[in-house]
């Protein structure tokens, strides 16, 4: 039986947070309202839900930290809110594992929307072995499956993921590999489908042989 889809929606001000709760009601999504991380893991800790809508700036515990600590236990999809943040703090958010991002003060269509596309592209499949792509990780893979058998260093795939931060990307891009590996690797302990070139970056290799 088809329910309605269940959101968390978590910001410090309770004015913004009440005003993206009571659209989203309208529209037909179940809603809770946190005020920062530690009432958000009490939410989950009682019913997981479909999607996170999270503040990035909260005095508590900032997103990232949140981010970091729901993507490392969970694959509950999340949509950063961010007012002040810098194009760095959203960079790192999508690495970390975040599907998506709005600007505050939001337009609640957009938000609507965004949410209703991510809520999509993590709909479970009908095959148990289907992993969804967060939007990062897909950008990824494309520009490896552009390139297959070529070591790709960390430089050339930033420039072809069109990244404008590099100092942001470097490292974030081992983590997005290391996420897509669990998720399209048979044995992501010895990857043979990305593979590791010391000294060289990463070779993409479709059918996993080590030619």
């Amino acid at each position: 039986m088809n329910r309605n889809p269940y959101i968390i929606v978590v910001d410090d001000e309770a004015p913004a947070r009440e005003m993206v709760g009571d659209y989203l009601k309208m529209h037909g999504f179940a809603i809770t309202l946190c005020d920062g991380g530690r009432s958000l893991r009490d939410a989950i800790g009682r019913t997981t839900p479909d999607l996170v809508v999270l503040d990035l700036n909260m005095p508590e515990e900032d997103g990232l930290s949140i981010i970091r600590d729901l993507k490392s236990r969970t694959n509950i999809p999340v949509i950063m809110l961010t007012a002040t943040a810098s194009p760095i703090d959203r960079v790192v958010g999508l690495e970390l594992g975040a599907d998506d991002y709005v600007a505050k003060p939001c337009e609640l269509r957009e938000l609507m929307a965004r949410i209703r596309s991510v809520l999509r592209r993590s709909a479970p499949k009908m095959e148990g072995n289907e992993h969804p792509l967060t939007a990062s990780e897909f950008g990824l893979l494309k520009v490896f499956a552009a390139n297959p058998k070529r070591v790709l260093s960390r430089e050339r795939l930033l420039e072809l993921a069109n990244a404008r931060d590099s100092e942001a990307f470097d490292r974030a891009i081992d983590l997005r590999i290391m996420r897509i590996r669990r998720k399209i690797e048979p044995d992501p302990a010895k990857p043979a489908v990305i593979r590791t070139i010391r000294g060289g970056g990463y070779l993409f290799s479709p059918s996993g042989d080590k030619s």
